[in-house]
């Protein structure tokens, strides 16, 4: 499941997903486990989002918390605003329950103008989803828009994207073997 909460159109966060999924798949496959990313863009679900906080959740919105809840992995990848997560990025967990995440392995991504914004991922990212109770790995992803500028700095966003990949991969090796025993 890869969970996106880029504005624009087209959107870096976006593109970052796309990347960090297509490494997903390829390192998956590798392991012989075939994986078929869906992908929730949350600007989509915005106002679906908001009024839940008001009212009752609409059933596209259900859907999608649902699948989150259920899903076996997730990727997720924010914008940085204000140096954090999107508050669009941050209502949609709210509305999980607490334990909805626990062990998912989960690959967390972020993009920004700037390197400055970086330890977002650890910062921010990384205790939401600590007391989501997922099993976020190791390698996270920022990238800034000169990741994306020339062959060398795009050449290092896909190394850590493929790093971020096999921690992925072996995550999830790790819980099909407890979920068997």
């Amino acid at each position: 499941m890869v969970l996106s909460a880029g504005v624009g159109t087209p959107s870096s966060s976006r593109v970052l997903a796309d990347l960090l999924a297509e490494e997903a798949v390829n390192a998956l496959a590798a392991s012989g486990v075939p994986l078929e990313p869906v992908v929730i863009e949350l600007r989509a679900l915005f106002a679906d989002i908001a009024a839940a906080f008001t009212g009752p959740t609409s059933p596209r919105l259900r859907a999608a918390l649902d699948q989150v809840a259920a899903a076996d992995a997730l990727i997720v990848v924010t914008p940085v605003f204000a140096g954090s997560f999107s508050g669009m990025f941050k209502a949609f967990f709210d509305l999980l329950a607490p334990t909805a995440l626990t062990n998912t392995p989960m690959i967390i991504g972020a993009t920004g103008g700037t390197l400055r914004h970086a330890l977002v991922l650890e910062y921010a990212l990384r205790p939401l989803f600590s007391y989501l109770r997922a099993a976020v790995v190791p390698t996270t992803v920022f990238a800034t828009s000169s990741d994306w500028a020339s062959a060398h700095s795009s050449q290092a966003l896909h190394e850590r994207a493929r790093r971020a990949a096999a921690d992925l991969a072996q995550a999830m090796r790790g819980a099909t073997v407890l979920a068997a025993s």
